[in-house]
């Protein structure tokens, strides 16, 4: 068992989880109470301000990819019990979503929530729709992540000086870039290691786009009379040497490390997945994709946020009653390569089942669609590969993290 007593405990407060445990042999079997992923699609992604959907907002990008997935899974949207859709920045972004499915033809007895934990947005959603089916109070349920970072940037919080007085409450609210930069010196991770890190993303982006791994995911969605299904956001031919000669991005803080080159993208997106309970997915005829096992989110130090996932992956394990090498893939999202590099080092995990088609720093990191489009990515790779188990996990700004563990159900 990989213990989280195992790591170290720097900065780490509270945990909490949601969980069916029992270990491997109980969680490969298959009840009629299970919550099943029937569905799991997202959009083709663009580069934030210059990319493909620069100038698409949330409401119509939700809309298309609403009415993409009813026109390929015939699915009668009066069944929908309810819809959550993570998001983090858009304005108003309960009205918007709501606007957005009833544009898609999703009738008005079709309730719908938000829910932003900044990174973790889109699992978070996910969480939320698998609990209501857990709980009876639903069952059939949709789980969305969106974001445009081009029309909706990060907004700077502003707090009242009692508050800002506090240094930890002053260090929640400032920047990412700040945040990588003070992971990269307190656990000194060098240049050249973060730019290694990221050569391997680029790397394994760059070769599963030119092969079409990624058709497998995406949803074609039309778009003011485009149809949008592959992403602008990869960039092929990312050189060691290219990589080094990238100026700091932030050289006002810390060690001056992080680059365009070695940090998530900035972009646009939008990602889905239905849920249901195995009963009800076998009496329709769904394909069974994926089973949701459960959750775990922790609270770290905020100035180190990124070193969270060291925290959020032993939790969910330990909850479930797995061990690391339980798990064939890992989704483990690249907020920074100061942060990846050190949470992959410190858990151990062989780099082979981590991220294999690359990760956030080459594909993009629009924030509330990271948590659905890591579901979706792990699950396909991991039916390729012919595995049981899923781990995806992300560090979450002002100083949180999650992780969750999803069980393939197109194993032969």
């Amino acid at each position: 068992m990989f213990k989280l007593t195992s790591l170290p405990l720097r900065g780490v407060h509270r945990m909490a989880s949601t969980i069916a445990s029992g270990g491997r042999a109980q969680l490969l079997q298959r009840n009629d109470d299970d919550v099943v992923i029937t569905f799991a699609k997202r959009t083709a992604m663009g580069r934030a301000k210059k990319g493909q959907l620069k100038d698409v907002p949330v409401d119509e990008l939700l809309r298309a990819l609403f009415k993409a997935t009813l026109d390929k899974t015939k699915l009668n949207p009066v069944s929908i019990d309810d819809i959550c859709v993570g998001t983090c920045h858009p304005p108003s972004p309960l009205y918007v979503s709501r606007a957005a499915a009833l544009a898609a033809g999703i009738p008005d007895s079709v309730p719908i929530s938000t829910v932003n934990r900044l990174c973790s947005s889109g699992l978070m959603a996910i969480r939320n729709i698998a609990h209501s089916i857990r709980a009876g109070e639903i069952s059939l349920g949709v789980a969305v992540g969106a974001e445009s970072m081009s029309l909706n940037a990060r907004p700077t919080p502003v707090v009242v000086d009692a508050v800002s007085a506090n240094p930890r409450a002053r260090d929640c609210i400032q920047p990412m870039g700040w945040t990588s930069e003070m992971v990269a010196q307190a656990y000194n991770i060098s240049r050249q290691k973060q730019d290694e890190y990221a050569l391997i993303s680029h790397a394994r982006a760059a070769k599963a786009l030119a092969d079409g791994v990624f058709a497998e995911e995406i949803l074609p969605i039309e778009l003011r009379g485009s149809v949008i299904s592959v992403d602008d956001t990869v960039r092929p031919n990312v050189s060691a040497e290219g990589l080094a000669a990238l100026k700091p991005s932030f050289p006002e803080w810390g060690n001056a490390s992080t680059t365009a080159g070695n940090a998530s993208g900035v972009g646009d997106g939008a990602a889905l997945c239905i849920l249901t309970t195995r009963a009800r997915a076998e009496a329709a005829g769904f394909d069974i994709l994926a089973k949701f096992v459960g959750t775990a989110v922790v609270g770290v130090e905020p100035r180190h946020m990124g070193i969270a996932p060291i925290y959020a992956i032993p939790k969910v394990l330990e909850q479930t009653g797995l061990n690391q090498r339980d798990i064939d893939v890992y989704e483990i999202n690249e907020a920074f390569a100061s942060q990846f590099a050190y949470c992959v080092e410190q858990l151990k995990i062989p780099i082979d089942r981590i991220n294999p088609n690359g990760g956030s720093i080459a594909l993009t990191h629009p924030l509330g669609m990271t948590g659905v489009r890591q579901v979706i990515t792990g699950l396909e790779e991991l039916h390729r590969r012919n595995g049981e188990f899923l781990c995806t996990s992300m560090c979450i700004g002002s100083g949180q993290g999650a992780a969750g563990i999803f069980v393939n159900e197109r194993r032969s």
